[in-house]
């Protein structure tokens, strides 16, 4: 946008008669170049922004503020402070994180148990060695 705005303030300064923009020409092997410039540099720079999803990121980054700020202000009008509301939830996820790493403690000791009965299985006689009847 800015490259659009210095764009037509050059313009407008020509015409206006100010600065040195007042002595440019408009001829293509004079100084029309000058004005068009930032018009081409804005161009390449939406090409980019649309190129690499920069713009869609802002605009995602735009709509998340909006939606935290209107949560917010729900919170308010039904008398909860968002602050201890926060505080409340990141206590809750660190329950929750913690109730699930000692779940995998006791998983880890119960795959070890599997694995021993299964090896142990695995490796009698009854199931895996050589036909001993004859």
């Amino acid at each position: 946008m800015i490259f659009i705005i210095v764009g037509v303030l050059v313009i407008l300064l020509h015409l206006g008669g100010f600065g040195p923009m007042a002595n440019w020409n408009w001829q293509i092997s004079g100084d029309l170049w000058k004005f068009c410039f930032p018009f081409g540099c804005a161009a390449v720079w939406w090409a980019w922004a649309d190129g690499t999803g920069y713009t869609k990121r802002k605009e995602i980054e735009k709509m998340e503020e909006r939606k935290l700020a209107r949560r917010d202000k729900n919170l308010v009008a039904l008398g909860i402070d968002p602050r201890q509301h926060q505080k409340k939830s990141a206590r809750a996820a660190a329950y929750v994180a913690k109730r699930a790493s000692e779940g995998d403690k006791i998983e880890k000791g119960r795959d070890a148990e599997r694995k021993k009965a299964r090896d142990s299985v695995v490796n009698s006689r009854i199931d895996g060695g050589p036909d001993t009847r004859r």
